[in-house]
Formats: structure tokens, sequence, C-alpha cells
């Protein structure tokens, strides 16, 4: 089952947030650097485990900082390092 996922940035925590129906389902955390965002951790609500919050959110977050067309992405988060391996289409966003 796939949910229908919203993810917004949500600057003053410095998280990119998902929401299914309204209620946050997941959260990614950043930090930003010199010319860069660093992805350093995703959760994901039990309550909306194995409904693809998780990628949804490490897709629209990744749309979201491509379309800002400034910042160079370092993952630290293993769950973002991992969909990144299985979509190579966003390999130039990351920093080697």
């Amino acid at each position: 089952m796939s949910a229908d996922v919203e993810v917004r940035d949500n600057p003053e925590q410095r998280r990119f947030e998902a929401y299914v129906d309204g209620k946050l389902a997941g959260f990614s955390a950043y930090d930003l650097t010199d010319g860069g965002i660093m992805i350093l951790h995703t959760e994901v609500d039990d309550a909306f485990e194995g409904q693809g919050v998780g990628s949804a959110l490490a897709r629209q977050m990744l749309d979201l900082i491509r379309a800002d067309g400034e910042l160079k992405v370092t993952v630290l988060c293993p769950f973002v390092n991992a969909w990144l391996r299985r979509h190579p289409d966003y390999q130039d966003l990351t920093r080697r």
C-alpha cells in the first residue's frame, strides 16, 4: 500500500517533513553547510511503516533540493544513502 505523501521543508527545525492526511508521518533532519545540505537522519512513524512514506520523503526532499538549484547534498543518513543507490538519477545532487 502506498500512502499519498506531501513533503514540506521546515527550516526552523531544519528538517523535511512528510505528511499523510495532514498528519506528520516522518521527517529527514538536515544541517546547512557552506553551499550544501547534509542529510543527517530519517524517521518514519511506526503507524506509517511499510506505506512508502520513507521513499516518498526521500524523493520529494531531493526534488525540492534540486529545484532550489544551489545546494549539493551530503548524506549521512543510511536510509537515504540506500535510496540513492537504487535511484542513480539523483546522484548528480550528491557531493563526491
